[in-house]
């Protein structure tokens, strides 16, 4: 007998294990580990005009090329550092992505000092607590809000780049800080 499948958010491949454990164990959860946080924001920017499952399948290849995403060490990549990212094959070569990354470790780091943690700053969009959508179907979910673009228009203010208003909401859904699990999804909540 075939075991029952679960109902996940219609995004979600019923083939690929590594997206649903994505679904399942990370997208829409509350993250507010700066770290973390920092990493996402990343790969959100790196999958600009890609599919996420790209990035996703090169996640671990990330972290190991860029420093688990430590920004205290990325905020000093040189040149060489920077040659050598360009010719690793287990990321996206997208020099002007790769560059962003250390413009954004700096930037980072700014909001860190200036609000106390990345989490502190980065939450304060969304009044410090998830917001639950009830969407019925995926079709009703927005690539960008107002939240978003907020952010987007801080965040670039500050230094950062790759990080319009689309890249935003993404980051915001991937990090808890806007659940839109749909209505017919089995990790779908009310609050």
């Amino acid at each position: 007998m075939k075991p029952m499948s679960k109902n996940r958010c219609v995004w979600v491949p019923e083939d690929d294990k590594l997206y649903q454990d994505y679904h399942d164990q990370e997208w829409g959860r509350p993250e507010h580990d700066d770290y973390k946080l920092f990493e996402m924001l990343i790969l959100e920017g790196a999958q600009a005009g890609l599919s996420w499952i790209t990035i996703l399948r090169r996640r671990d290849n990330y972290r190991e090329a860029f420093d688990f995403f430590d920004p205290t060490i990325i905020q000093y990549y040189d040149e060489d550092k920077i040659q050598s990212l360009l010719a690793n094959d287990g990321i996206i070569r997208n020099e002007r992505k790769i560059r962003s990354v250390v413009s954004n470790a700096r930037a980072f780091l700014d909001i860190q000092k200036e609000f106390g943690s990345f989490d502190q700053y980065i939450w304060s969009f969304v009044g410090g607590k998830t917001t639950y959508n009830h969407r019925s179907s995926s079709k009703e979910v927005p690539s960008q809000t107002m939240e978003s673009e907020l952010m987007s228009k801080d965040l670039k203010k500050r230094g950062f780049n790759f990080v319009g208003p689309t890249i935003c909401y993404s980051f915001m859904q991937a990090t808890g800080m806007v659940n839109d699990h749909t209505k017919d999804c089995y990790l779908y909540r009310e609050k």
